[in-house]
């Protein structure tokens, strides 16, 4: 036997010859799983002490595991404390009184009473069992034995991580956004006639406070360790946002939105852009509204809102005369991705070595936002193709990056492209792009054959457009 295999102790009641054999079935199914089993009937030879068989392997320290087989006679003689398994309750009952967080022995309930509750010893009352009394659900709670046994539980405690940012001494304290947040999200979830004025109420209040969140160039230390603090700190008030997102998908999805949503990160631009009378740099307002929109978009697409995503990337935004120094203007919504060198930075300054930072960033946020990464990736993936397609019709200067596909690797289509399959699928999809069939691709398709358009790349990994896309795949379905 190898030293990794754990040894296991089996004791049960030679109660009915049906259940005799059902715990040597159970036995053979450990061992076939490599469970070195210790079983009186294959162990125990003529002429040896049964009870002194059944003390060494319940206190020989080389065997880690006791399984207690319970059924109605193994309860009545350990309670009784008859037979053979009445002297291993005398053995085994102190060990599990002494120790609150016993690990070494396990109720497997064979059998249940009459009111379908477990038959155990008194000394195993109140305390978690498995249950293999069922048939259908034997398989299940094998395994769930099985990971008993190799202390490999279906739910293994996480590491233990560090205290967030936004709860140290001396960080922001509050954005003042809770109580119009929870009024907001519960006016939209019960359907409210007020619902658009309180949401409009939450992204205003959101807006306003946001300039607790600058940094002063003045800051003391290493500015780089300013924005990351900041933007973590930020986190909270991200996760209601992104609740709200998510809830408006759900419930309300109707033309009043997007435009509340649309007004909302326009209302945003000025803390993108240094004004006449603020220098400071704005790398953390960077990153967190483009995170907002990014996960705007996500929520839309994930609840296939796409005339909403449509609206959205369709619509411009209007810059203020605040900002431009002259007259105001209207851009495209890549006005919310900008370059942020302090992680540029940073990633030299530490030596980190990441091919984006960004990227990493985003992606170890992503957990307590109830939208997975790929959902994400997803999104900015239709961000960088709508801004593609826009260059190829309206020509001029506009970019978006996509740095999350950095993780995209070698995976198939996004889902709604893998949809997209599905003509009528398609048809829906297309509003993201300004495009009624697939033909209307056929200008991409060549920009990124010719090298006119260029597929994002780092290094030597270059995310491969049609395949995230599906391309060839598109509109063959009914």
């Amino acid at each position: 036997m190898g030293e990794t295999e754990p040894k296991l102790f089996i004791s049960y009641s030679w109660s009915t010859p049906d259940h005799m054999e059902w715990v040597l079935s159970l036995a053979t199914g450990l061992r076939e799983n490599g469970v070195d089993v210790i079983l009186d009937k294959w162990d125990l030879k003529e002429g040896q002490d049964a009870y002194a068989f059944m003390e060494q392997m319940v206190n020989n320290p080389d065997i880690k595991k006791v399984a207690l087989i319970c059924d109605r006679s193994y309860k009545d003689k350990a309670d009784s404390r008859s037979k053979g398994v009445g002297a291993e309750a005398q053995i085994i009952s102190p060990e599990i009184y002494a120790k609150q967080d016993q690990t070494k022995f396990v109720a497997v309930v064979a059998e249940l009473d009459s009111d379908g509750k477990p038959y155990l010893p008194a000394y195993c009352e109140g305390r978690i069992y498995i249950d293999m009394s069922d048939s259908e659900s034997y398989a299940s709670n094998f395994e769930q034995l099985l990971r008993w046994v190799y202390d490999r539980p279906f739910h293994p405690k996480p590491p233990l991580g560090k205290m967030p940012e936004y709860l140290k001494e001396g960080a922001i304290s509050s954005l003042g956004t809770a109580s119009r947040f929870r009024h907001a999200l519960g006016a939209v979830r019960d359907g409210k006639s007020y619902c658009d004025g309180a949401v409009g109420e939450y992204f205003d209040t959101l807006r306003d406070n946001l300039e607790r969140f600058r940094i002063s160039e003045g800051a003391n230390g290493e500015f780089d360790d300013k924005v990351v603090t900041n933007i973590e700190e930020f986190l909270p008030y991200r996760n209601e946002a992104i609740e709200l997102f998510i809830a408006l998908a759900r419930y309300r999805g109707t033309p009043e939105v997007w435009s509340l949503l649309h007004r909302f990160f326009e209302s945003l631009i000025p803390y993108l852009h240094p004004t006449q009378n603020v220098k400071d740099s704005l790398d953390n307002f960077r990153f967190i509204i483009h995170e907002l929109f990014l996960y705007a978009i996500a929520s839309l697409l994930k609840h296939e809102h796409f005339d909403g995503v449509a609206h959205l990337l369709r619509q411009q935004y209007y810059v203020p005369p605040t900002i431009t120094h002259d007259e105001g203007r209207l851009v495209p919504f890549c006005v919310f991705y900008n370059s942020l060198s302090s992680l540029e930075h940073r990633n030299k300054r530490l030596n980190l070595r990441r091919a984006s930072l960004w990227a990493d960033l985003l992606k170890d946020r992503c957990g307590g936002s109830r939208l997975d990464f790929r959902e994400l990736m997803q999104a900015d993936f239709v961000l960088y193709i709508r801004i593609c397609m826009d260059i190829l019709r309206l020509g001029g200067w506009r970019q978006w990056w996509p740095e999350t596909l950095i993780y995209a690797g070698d995976d198939g289509p996004f889902e709604i492209f893998a949809r997209g399959q599905s003509k009528r699928y398609f048809q829906r999809i297309g509003a993201i792009f300004d495009v009624e069939e697939k033909d209307d691709l056929t200008p991409l398709a060549e920009a990124f054959n010719t090298r006119r358009l260029v597929s994002p790349q780092w290094g030597y990994y270059q995310v491969n457009a049609f395949k995230l896309m599906g391309l060839s795949k598109l509109a063959t379905l009914p």
